[in-house]
């Protein structure tokens, strides 16, 4: 029963780091031909501002890269897992062999939800960078707009993890539960648009995509512990499918992951972060904040920045967020990006340990 359970979770994510080898030169190809990257270089600071300092990074070691590097890349995430998803099912009934059968992980209990969110942040994200690349200069879906999207897709999810699945609490390590009742929608809106405004890692070559593959690797461990089987080979796949993406997204970037990865990938983790909680008798939201701090140190960093110019007048980093801030004070990024990477694994294995005691 036991290797059985590995092997569910082991195949579908070798298939789709597989998969997105095989899949990402096509999507280069065209991501090349019809020059999907921004027209004209620039960006603003959170508080509506010039972004100098990001300016001087961007002449100083990243030239050119803005525009002629194309985004989109999290597209080679996303279609790779739903690819995956659905041809191993449509196999375990053309073929519907023991093993095949066993494969198969798509359930109502465990995939659908974390899939359907996968996909609609994806989407949301995919409009945001059409805009993003669009000749007149755009500069994708207004903020505001996109933090609207991620409530209303939030929201839908926390009502039905409130009325469809009973959840009404999280749990505590060392104390029990907490219960919250209605409010769980409210928190899981809450966790959603902050771990998305953690998105913004996606900022050097290799560090978005280090950074998911662990935290989803952590929670497909927490969910094979749990024995919710399911949900820990769709966390599995998802991390083969980063890998992937990550394959060749280390410097120099064949393309970046941008909003259409992002918005789904950070929307999918509170979702299974919650599903590894009280669902799966489990702690997996208490955790969160551990396996995910390179995202959290990210919102923070930001958050400290707009409210130190507003309050104070001057900064407290050079730049923010914070991997840029080192990048200001010359580190090179492969060195950023090694060293979040170690931090995110880590926090993987911390977050795990408390996620599953008892």
């Amino acid at each position: 029963m036991i290797v059985s359970s590995i092997i569910k979770v082991f195949i579908p994510a070798a298939a789709a780091f597989a998969i997105g080898i095989l899949f990402a030169p096509i999507l280069t190809h065209y991501l090349y031909k019809y020059k999907v990257w921004k027209k004209t270089a620039g960006k603003m600071a959170l508080d509506g501002t010039p972004a100098v300092e990001f300016e001087r990074l961007r002449t100083t070691f990243h030239t050119g890269t803005e525009t002629n590097t194309p985004r989109m890349g999290g597209i080679l995430i996303w279609a790779t897992v739903v690819f995956v998803t659905f041809a191993i099912w449509l196999l375990a009934r053309v073929i519907p062999t023991p093993f095949m059968v066993k494969l198969d992980f798509f359930s109502r209990s465990q995939t659908w939800v974390p899939l359907f969110t996968l996909v609609a942040g994806a989407l949301v994200g995919f409009a945001n960078d059409l805009l993003d690349i669009h000749p007149s200069g755009e500069r994708g879906i207004r903020l505001r707009t996109r933090l609207l999207f991620v409530t209303l897709i939030s929201s839908f999810i926390g009502w039905w993890f409130y009325v469809k699945l009973g959840v009404t609490a999280i749990g505590v390590p060392s104390d029990g539960t907490l219960y919250l009742g209605a409010l769980i929608v409210p928190l899981f809106i809450l966790v959603s648009l902050g771990l998305y405004a953690g998105g913004v890692i996606d900022g050097i070559d290799g560090l978005a995509g280090g950074v998911f593959g662990s935290a989803f690797m952590a929670y497909a461990g927490i969910a094979y512990f749990q024995n919710q089987i399911n949900l820990a080979a769709f966390s599995a796949t998802l991390a083969g499918a980063i890998l992937a993406f990550l394959w060749f997204n280390i410097p120099p970037a064949r393309f970046w992951m941008t909003e259409t990865g992002t918005m789904g990938l950070t929307l999918t983790l509170a979702v299974i972060a919650f599903m590894t909680d009280t669902p799966g008798d489990g702690y997996g939201v208490a955790a969160l904040p551990i396996i995910a701090f390179p995202l959290v140190v990210t919102v923070f960093s930001n958050v400290i920045q707009v409210a130190s110019k507003r309050l104070r007048g001057k900064k407290v980093f050079r730049i923010a967020p914070l991997h840029h801030h080192f990048e200001a004070i010359g580190w090179p990024s492969y060195k950023v990006t090694m060293r979040y990477w170690i931090i995110g694994v880590v926090c993987a294995i911390l977050g795990m340990t408390v996620a599953l005691l008892k």
